[in-house]
């Protein structure tokens, strides 16, 4: 039995909530494979939930089902997914090119792969008002410019006409941030979005996407492998495994009492951690 959040006792549904996920991959002979099994996740309104563990534990299987995205070879075998009242799991790829941008954001973790090369900054970051809300190309350039300054891109009136090869790595992520926030959107996933910065950078990333959380009052699912991001930023931590939940909590319980072998493992293999909520003397 794990403990139960504040937000549970809202009026307020779950901003997502993941009920018994299971994806399967189909294989030329014999069953199918499951790489993620029975999994279940909350996150409430303006919260930021973390889910860490290894290469190939079903963490990213698991937001992109949330997405509908998962690859061609994979299928949703069970489970159910709601964003706020709205059922997931059940909506065609239409709908869901609807909900995407729109209410869901995706931030990739290698901005440079997501980037166009060939697009101005500004015409990407804009395009979702385009596609969703009929800006035409000048009021989505407008847009664009206010957006990448919300994320602290200086120069902004200049940067919208530059391409992605002329930011920095870290330009990039922010980029990536503004083109995910152009919509308000409710759920925000972000998959991996510190791994390739330096940690400079990637302290500065940290900082960004709590302030969005402040400012705009948007959950984000935050996927990763590293668990000192995971003790900057994350109010509640899921731990998977080989597909599963192996265990669940806040973040001070999650550093202070682990249950899970697997979890302790996971923090003595941490060098150093310093900013768990309470724990310095």
């Amino acid at each position: 039995m794990t403990e139960p959040r504040a937000h549970a006792l809202s009026a307020k549904p779950p901003t997502l909530r993941i009920r018994d996920l299971s994806i399967e991959f189909a294989r030329r002979r014999g069953p199918d494979l499951r790489v993620v099994d029975q999994v279940s996740i909350d996150i409430w309104p303006g919260e930021i939930v973390g889910v860490i563990g290894e290469s190939g534990s079903g963490k990213t299987l698991t937001s992109l089902a949330t997405l509908k995205m998962l690859p061609k070879q994979a299928r949703i075998a069970e489970g159910t997914m709601h964003l706020g009242e709205t059922s997931l799991h059940d909506r065609t790829e239409r709908q869901m090119r609807e909900l995407r941008g729109d209410q869901i954001a995706l931030i990739p973790q290698d901005a440079m792969q997501a980037l166009n090369p060939t697009m101005r900054i500004g015409r990407q970051v804009g395009e979702p008002l385009e596609l969703h809300s009929g800006y035409g190309q000048a009021q989505a350039m407008d847009s664009a410019q206010k957006l990448l300054k919300s994320v602290h891109i200086r120069e902004p009136e200049t940067r919208v006409r530059e391409y992605p090869h002329q930011f920095s790595g870290g330009m990039q992520q922010r980029a990536m941030i503004a083109m995910g926030l152009a919509l308000n959107p409710q759920l925000i996933i972000a998959d991996e979005p510190t791994t390739a910065l330096d940690v400079t950078v990637q302290a500065q990333i940290l900082k960004l996407l709590r302030e969005i959380r402040d400012r705009e009052g948007a959950s984000i699912l935050f996927i990763t492998h590293d668990l000192g991001v995971v003790a900057e930023i994350c109010d509640w931590v899921y731990v998977m495994r080989h597909g599963r939940i192996v265990e669940e909590g806040a973040l001070r319980k999650i550093f202070m009492a682990p249950q899970a072998e697997y979890t302790r493992q996971l923090l003595e293999a941490t060098p150093s951690i310093h900013t768990v909520p309470g724990t310095r003397s």
